[in-house]
């Protein structure tokens, strides 16, 4: 089965899958700072999949939760990320959330945000395509006007109820009245112990059950029907961008290798390289609202 039971965030893959198919080619070569030879590269391209991580949202002023400085009190995110931490203390969890959803709304988007959105939109103009496969949870490519966004790790924007499953796009702020003014991240903060009926609560059909944060957690199976779509695009590329990630987030930090592997051109634009950068064919060192729109402004080829 091709991408269907990977598992997200933090594991390494579980079976061997496939993203890309025809011949498989080896990179042996550093990768190149060229960006004029990039340049040609973009130039010619027809279908770029544009691979974000956390990186991207860093430069709007967002926490990535990751490693050493990912500690929300005395709790890294893997902590209270996982379904077993909800169902122990959800009280605990959305409030982690909480604070999180308060911090990405009081955020703008960048300027490797707004580069990507206009690429899209001048690209679409021309008949070529731009698709953004995500792992960040925030909207800040939509709010940058990006229309072709494929989340893999969810929204922290939508809701999903235990009970009967249903979905929704949620952006009130604090989300039910028992989080008004919850969250604090400082280590002695005291933990707010809200009562499961206080919690956010479903309002379809009179459900009334428990909501989540619709996010992929620690050992949750991503969206089949997401990878799905990532697969096709994956597939049918002819460039990829690798744009503020570390590539060591599976199953996302595969994707970029496989296209490569098949010969398709990917450019990795980050602050420092990764564990994947020379199997790359160029590597843009930087922050991303530097290089970005560099590279993918347009070009001197492009009929307007």
């Amino acid at each position: 089965m091709i991408l269907r039971q990977l598992v997200a965030i933090g594991l390494g893959p579980r079976i061997s899958s496939r993203v890309s198919r025809g011949p498989l080619v080896e990179t042996t070569r550093s990768a190149s700072s060229d960006m004029s030879e990039f340049r040609q590269v973009f130039s010619k391209a027809k279908h770029i999949a544009i691979i974000t991580g956390a990186g991207v949202s860093a430069e709007s002023g967002i926490p990535t939760f990751r490693g050493s400085a990912g500690y929300w009190r005395k709790w890294l995110s893997q902590d209270l990320a996982t379904p077993e931490a909800f169902f122990r203390n959800p009280s605990l969890v959305w409030e982690f959330y909480h604070y999180r959803r308060e911090i990405m709304q009081s955020k703008t988007p960048n300027a490797a945000h707004l580069t990507i959105a206009e690429c899209e939109a001048r690209l679409r103009k021309q008949g070529r395509s731009v698709v953004v496969i995500t792992q960040v949870i925030d909207d800040l490519h939509f709010q940058a006007g990006s229309k072709q966004v494929l989340k893999i790790h969810g929204s922290l924007f939508e809701t999903r109820c235990v009970s009967c499953g249903d979905v929704a796009v949620n952006q009130r702020s604090p989300i039910c009245d028992a989080l008004l003014g919850k969250g604090s991240p400082c280590a002695d903060a005291s933990d707010a112990k809200i009562p499961p009926e206080d919690l956010p609560r479903c309002e379809k059909n009179e459900c009334h059950g428990l909501l989540r944060p619709n996010v992929i957690w620690f050992g949750e199976t991503l969206d089949s029907h997401v990878l799905t779509k990532v697969e096709t695009v994956l597939d049918t590329c002819d460039l990829c961008l690798v744009v503020g990630t570390s590539s060591i987030v599976y199953p996302a930090a595969m994707f970029a290798p496989q296209v490569a592997s098949r010969g398709v051109p990917v450019a990795e634009f980050n602050t420092d390289a990764t564990p994947e950068t020379n199997r790359f064919m160029y590597h843009f060192k930087g922050p991303c609202g530097s290089t970005l729109p560099i590279a993918l402004a347009c070009h001197e080829s492009e009929v307007i």
